[in-house]
């Protein structure tokens, strides 16, 4: 099993440290989205974490699963009401399999960077193709990289700035790999967070997708279905399994 970066003190203060990540104003057009795919069918959710989308999406009446590496983050799911209607699966979620088969498989907020490996992101579309029913629809939310933003013979980009939150990227070009660092300040205290990602970008991901036996059904550059252009820095992307 791989290593994960997101152990006891992040899953207990992820709410307080990526506080825009469930602003209902962002999490509400996810759930219509996710909601809308699965339709009366199954959801699995790969990386589901602390339950952020997870949660309401069962609210709503969809079933939902989850794959998650970290046992702090399931633990910390199962600490919240409605946990007791998800089920959770330790392990890999390029690897990792459950029983059954779903209407939609999601992975969200840059987590299939989180594979430091192509072979691993290979697997994991083929590890989502696994658990499709025909026809379904496996959705990936992730940025683009920000490779045209940083100045010659530079490698960093400050990708967050506020009165509380640094976030920076540092990039090997030659490995794809960023490393991701973070500085909060939190209640008067500094807490500081790095985490190494392969950057992957939208076509190479079409080329795994087709891989996996699956095609690009459409692309967007936000839940909100906005359009994917050439200055779009993140997009929600959705393939589907053939019928």
């Amino acid at each position: 099993m791989a290593d994960t970066q997101f152990d006891e003190r992040i899953a207990q203060h992820y709410e307080t440290l990526w506080p825009e990540l469930f602003d209902p104003a962002f999490v509400e057009p996810t759930l219509d989205f996710l909601a809308d795919l699965a339709g009366t069918g199954a959801a699995l959710e790969f990386g589901i974490g602390t339950g952020r989308i997870a949660l309401p999406l069962s609210c709503r009446g969809v079933r939902v699963h989850g794959i998650e590496l970290s046992p702090a983050m399931i633990t910390q799911l199962h600490t919240q009401a409605g946990a007791e209607k998800i089920g959770v699966t330790l392990g890999d979620f390029a690897t990792a399999t459950v029983e059954g088969t779903f209407s939609v498989v999601y992975l969200l907020r840059n987590t299939i960077t989180n594979l430091t490996s192509q072979n691993e992101q290979v697997e994991c579309f083929r590890n989502a193709a696994t658990h499709l029913e025909p026809g379904g629809t496996f959705v990936i939310e992730n940025y683009v990289p920000e490779l045209r933003r940083i100045p010659p013979d530079e490698n960093t980009h400050v990708f967050t700035a506020t009165p509380t939150h640094i976030g920076v990227g540092e990039y090997d070009v030659v490995n794809q790999i960023e490393v991701s660092r973070h500085w909060w300040l939190v209640d008067g205290d500094l807490k500081t967070f790095s985490s190494p990602h392969r950057y992957v970008w939208p076509s190479e991901l079409d080329l795994m997708s087709q891989l996996a036996g699956m095609a690009l059904r459409e692309r967007w550059s936000g839940w909100h279905r906005e359009p994917f252009t050439a200055e779009s820095r993140s997009h929600v992307s959705v393939w589907e399994k053939a019928a």
